[in-house]
């Protein structure tokens, strides 16, 4: 059937039905752990759990979105949200009382847990992870996921200890990349270590106080690229790692950074160098510049 023979669904008016509170609840831990559902706010992120959604069911495997709500106002300006899932019409005033934001958008989703499990993410051999450890702030985690995405990442793993990635904050935060490649959540730092290790996966810890600076990493990179065979290769030269490897980037919390044990665990603690004034870099704005040097390096 298509959007056009399906009936009229019965518009919700009630900002106070019970199916308008059962969806408000996912803003709170506990309801989206217990129900295993998230929401996903805003046209961006709705039109990117549909697109899954549709992607996952035609590969044969369950979909992702248990219920769309919309606006009428949202529906004739994005028609394409009724071709996958039937949506649910709502007044503004429902979805404001369902919505975790002041001003909400026209369009709110309710979706499965899509978190993957490091095991698959390893075992498709992946050359770049960003690693999240402790981070606490759903902005800045938002903020590297989305990164993450655009520099072609593999994975995303969060470990324990982080914020939530189904927070509202940091879905909104991540734009609809949290629906654009696997996110690995709750895992214990030590057992990522070892996994990693497991795998041939080189560690990079991003550190303001790094043994290597991102920027000699990169001219080591397009040396090697640019001129392989005149290399001589010195003994420091040996003990630089390279960008080019597959790449594990460990990014610390927004207060303390990475802890020493996960420093001293790491094989190598990088810094982005400092040209102006500044005290220090925001850790989403870290990530990008050290995800991106890895991505260039890597493809050459």
């Amino acid at each position: 059937m298509n959007t056009s023979e399906r009936p009229q669904a019965q518009l919700l008016t009630n900002p106070r039905s019970d199916r308008v509170r059962e969806v408000a609840k996912l803003a709170g831990r506990s309801a989206r752990q217990r129900q295993e559902s998230f929401l996903a706010e805003g046209p961006q992120a709705v039109r990117e759990a549909l697109r899954l959604h549709e992607a996952r069911r035609l590969a044969g495997g369950a979909g992702v979105v248990e219920d769309v709500y919309l606006t009428a106002e949202t529906l004739a300006r994005y028609p394409e949200f009724g071709a996958v899932v039937p949506p649910r019409m709502v007044t503004a005033e429902v979805l404001a009382a369902m919505s975790s934001t002041v001003t909400p958008q026209g369009a709110l989703a309710v979706c499965r847990f899509i978190d993957s499990s490091l095991a698959s993410v390893l075992e498709r051999s992946p050359r770049l992870i960003a690693v999240l450890v402790e981070v606490r702030d759903p902005g800045n985690a938002g903020t590297i996921l989305r990164a993450a995405d655009s520099a072609g990442a593999d994975a995303v793993v969060l470990t324990s200890g982080s914020v939530d990635v189904y927070n509202p904050k940091t879905v909104r935060s991540t734009v609809g990349s949290l629906f654009h490649l696997p996110v690995v959540v709750g895992v214990d730092t030590r057992d990522l270590l070892t996994a990693l290790a497991g795998h041939s996966v080189t560690v990079l810890a991003a550190d303001g106080y790094g043994d290597w600076n991102l920027d000699e990493l990169q001219d080591a990179s397009a040396a090697r690229r640019l001129a392989p065979s005149s290399l001589s290769v010195n003994e420091q030269d040996a003990r630089k790692p390279f960008l080019e490897a597959s790449t594990a980037w460990f990014f610390g919390n927004e207060a303390q950074g990475l802890a020493p044990e996960v420093l001293e665990a790491a094989g190598h603690r990088v810094s982005v160098p400092i040209y102006g004034s500044a005290e220090s870099l925001n850790v989403g704005t870290a990530a990008t510049v050290c995800l991106y040097a890895s991505a260039r390096a890597q493809r050459g």
